[in-house]
């Protein structure tokens, strides 16, 4: 008997020790003869372990050495705010701000005599019926918290604050009850489930918009009862015919869709100022037919609008687009300088012809894939395009004829708020409602593998993303950022967030505040 227990002994022994000694010889040749990596050639061993950390490097700064406030291109607080929002409906922190209160940057002015709760222009009812966390019991190896039914207010606009998109121009205006929607992030660059969970968060919130993005109006935007801008980008998805070429026919049959509030067109995006692409791992069958395209190859949409070629076509395109679907229609620009902005602008006071809301996406948007070029050196961040644009519409009369969305990074209610101080009226976001749905920001949009189900078609990876339970997180989500909208606008002595100007923001520079934001900017 005690020789059978020796052999199983020596077996285990063998598989412990021998089995990893022949494997680390077997990689420790193999990497002497390969001529790719010089490193691995002189050092194997220790090569190969750079080539670990080297892969793990993005999880070890995000969780281990990176800072709270360090992060890119969201820090660790940031990335609390959203999820703390959308799981507890709250945005409560203790002991003080990790800020160095001495670096430049924006701060708004609060009023010496704010406003009471009594005075504040809000429409809180009918509540809204969602579902909280509360944490019951927290050590450092253990967590107890129950999801519970609440009703929360829901922060809404009055009517005589409401935004009015097309308001003297057709026939079906959109009237929004809230200044916060959801940007363009398009069924493909995300998958069904996480596409699902925000159209029935924001559905359930009220009072805002999704937009569809480049990829067109798929069945799962429509799946919560929420008001739908459909984006048109130069690769014309879902109103194109089978040739590729822009069909009317297309067009009013989305403009006839009573969810479809708007239209806008894409001429840039902040990080990507050509036109889309989407890997042809994502493109499945379901996608290929929305988009009207081939299965399994990738999509790129041209730089711009095939047969437009000037401001002038554009716009008159506008405008036949607006006439024949009765509803408004805006642009979507990303702004490279003032000469740029003021010759769009020149031509529609020239024409006639102003849509009916302009997006300005700054230069540090997301996207599901761009290129490296693109994203880190093309295109003026938001708080400086947001002014440049607004001041232009101003010089040339027309400011009152449109309304600017502005978005770039935005995902708490501070940067909103100054955002409207700038000149904007709306804001669009898109990464803080990926993080609602459960994006942990692991930056692989562009691979099909997301682990977390969100930005992914990869049907295994999306089940772990669950609808039923990641509605209610968009929707408490949304809602914390009006509430903390209103709450900022009583500060600085506002009635109603609406109401933001250029008096309400200052900026620090060197332990001086400016108000003149164009000259700090332009300095």
């Amino acid at each position: 008997m005690d020789d059978v227990f020796a052999i199983i002994l020596i077996c285990l022994l063998a598989i412990v020790i021998i089995v990893p000694v022949f494997l680390i010889i077997r990689l420790y040749v193999h990497d002497r003869k390969q001529e790719e990596h010089s490193v691995l050639q002189n050092y194997p061993l220790l090569g190969k372990m750079r080539y670990i950390l080297e892969k793990m490097g993005p999880e070890l700064r995000q969780y281990l050495f990176n800072n709270d406030r360090e992060g890119k291109p969201f820090n660790r607080k940031q990335f609390e705010y959203v999820n703390k929002a959308g799981k507890y409906q709250s945005s409560l922190l203790g002991y003080g701000a990790e800020k160095d209160f001495k670096e430049n940057d924006y701060y708004l002015v609060n009023s010496m005599l704010p406003k009471m709760d009594e005075e504040i222009k809000v429409e809180n009812k009918p509540t809204i019926s969602t579902q909280i966390y509360e944490v019951k019991e927290e050590n450092l190896f253990s967590r107890k918290e129950k999801r519970k039914k609440s009703q929360i207010k829901p922060a809404f606009l009055p009517d005589e604050e409401r935004v009015i998109l097309g308001e003297n121009t057709v026939k079906e205006p959109f009237y929004l009850k809230g200044i916060i929607g959801q940007s363009a992030m398009s069924y493909g660059s995300l998958g069904e489930n996480a596409i699902t969970a925000l159209s029935k968060g924001l559905g359930m919130a009220g009072g805002t918009w999704m937009n569809t993005g480049e990829g067109s109006l798929s069945p799962y935007h429509l799946k919560g009862n929420v008001d739908i801008i459909m984006q048109i980008s130069p690769g014309l998805f879902g109103v194109r015919d089978d040739d590729g070429n822009f069909s009317f026919e297309e067009f009013k049959k989305k403009a006839q869709t009573p969810q479809v509030k708007a239209f806008e067109l894409k001429l840039a995006q902040g990080a990507k100022t050509r036109g889309g692409h989407v890997d042809g791992k994502k493109v499945t069958k379901e996608i290929a037919e929305v988009r009207n395209v081939e299965e399994g190859k990738d999509i790129d949409s041209p730089n711009r609008f095939p047969g437009i070629n000037t401001a002038e076509e554009l716009l008159h395109f506008l405008q036949e687009l607006r006439e024949s679907g009765g509803k408004p229609v805006g642009l979507k620009i990303v702004a490279g300088n003032e000469a740029e902005v003021e010759k769009l602008v020149k031509a529609m006071k020239e024409n006639d012809i102003v849509p009916d809301f302009i997006t300005v996406d700054g230069g540090e948007g997301g996207t599901g894939a761009s290129y490296y070029e693109l994203a880190y050196s093309v295109g003026l961040p938001a708080f400086t395009a947001i002014p440049l644009v607004h001041e232009c519409l101003e010089a040339f009369e027309i400011r009152h004829r449109t309304k600017i969305i502005a978005s770039g990074k935005l995902l708490t209610p501070d940067k909103i708020a100054m955002a409207l101080c700038l000149g904007a009226d709306l804001v669009n976001i898109a990464r803080g409602f990926m993080i609602s749905t459960g994006c942990i920001m692991s930056q692989v949009c562009h691979k099909n593998t997301c682990p977390v189900g969100v930005a992914t078609t990869d049907k295994k990876l999306q089940e772990a993303l669950v609808i039923e339970e990641k509605k209610y997180r968009v929707c408490n989500y949304l809602v914390t950022l009006r509430q903390g909208l209103f709450e900022l606008a009583a500060i600085a002595g506002l009635d109603s967030p609406t109401k933001f100007t250029k008096d309400h923001i200052v900026y620090q520079s060197q332990f001086r505040a400016f108000s003149n934001r164009s000259s700090v900017e332009a300095k």
